[in-house]
């Protein structure tokens, strides 16, 4: 029933809480605040803290180096090798992160609620940076590229993943939308991903039209009996968390749940299962590939 599509994921933005020097312009005929903001963002001497592996992807491709990175078993760029690690990116360590004397630590907006408190708490300088969309992801890098005079690393970066974009666009506009509905499964429990959320912005620029289109919320929770009256083409199923566990609870919700087998998904064997590494809940670098898998299923 399903088919198993792997990737590899990573990737997002960066923003910076500027230190710079008291020094004010007395001219406002030749400088202004914002500008001197900028200037001495390019030239001070910035501690970074590398919050999320995306993150840390993105300041390697804009050439930045860092003090510090989060946890992972995931292979990080060279530039990176030796460094301390802060813990978890979902919750890091403060005392770490303090005594390290950053300038600014760079997370993502999507832990902003389960992190200030803490970060306020040891005056930590963070930024929550905005990776819910990939529009979202781009205006971060480039709001990075001018604070950190990275302008042309930037630039370049922005138009490589555009210009996979636009190609993915006009494979899709050549073919019929398909209705797509998309599952993301956390260990326990299921949420419908709606157009707002990153899924959801992935499955728009590759062509498909989400059922849950309309809606507020990144995420709603699951009713068969409505998600049976959308009546989806494809149903793409996201494994969070503990993905092998994740999945697991997918087949047995699929095979005890008698309402699943009524739709033309099943029955037409378009179920597919997404690998978490392609597929985060925030953008990432790997936009393009990610983009490339979805087309192949919506297209195939």
């Amino acid at each position: 029933m399903k088919k198993w599509l792997f990737g590899t994921m990573l990737a997002t933005g960066l923003l910076l809480a500027a230190c710079g020097g008291e020094e004010k312009a007395t001219d406002s005929n030749t400088t202004t605040d914002a500008e001197q903001a900028t200037e001495a963002a390019a030239t001070e001497d910035h501690r970074i803290i590398a919050g999320t592996v995306v993150i840390a992807n993105i300041l390697d491709r804009l050439e930045l180096d860092a003090v510090a990175i989060p946890d992972t078993v995931k292979d990080l760029p060279a530039r990176f090798d030796g460094l301390p690690n802060i813990g978890n990116a979902m919750d890091p360590d403060a005392e770490i992160i303090k005594s390290l004397n950053p300038t600014e630590l760079l997370t993502v907006s999507t832990l902003e609620y389960d992190l200030k408190d803490s970060f306020e708490t040891y005056k930590i300088p963070a930024d929550y940076l905005d990776l819910t969309s990939v529009e979202a992801m781009l205006a971060e890098i480039e709001e990075l590229g001018n604070r950190y005079n990275r302008k042309e690393q930037a630039a370049k970066l922005i138009a490589e993943l555009n210009a996979e974009i636009e190609a993915v666009q006009q494979t899709a506009a050549q073919n019929e939308k398909p209705r797509v509905l998309i599952l993301l499964g956390v260990p326990g429990s299921y949420l419908v991903a709606t157009e707002h959320s990153y899924a959801g912005d992935l499955v728009r620029l590759a062509g498909g039209e989400n059922v849950m289109a309309g809606q507020e919320a990144e995420y709603l929770p699951s009713n068969t009996e409505y998600l049976y009256n959308s009546n989806p083409d494809i149903i793409l199923r996201l494994a969070h968390g503990m993905p092998d566990e994740v999945v697991k609870m997918f087949d047995e919700e699929f095979a005890t749940n008698d309402v699943w087998k009524h739709f033309d998904a099943v029955k037409n064997d378009r179920v597919y299962d997404l690998e978490e590494e392609l597929f985060g809940t925030t953008a990432a670098l790997n936009v393009p590939e990610a983009l490339q898998v979805l087309q192949q299923i919506f297209y195939e």
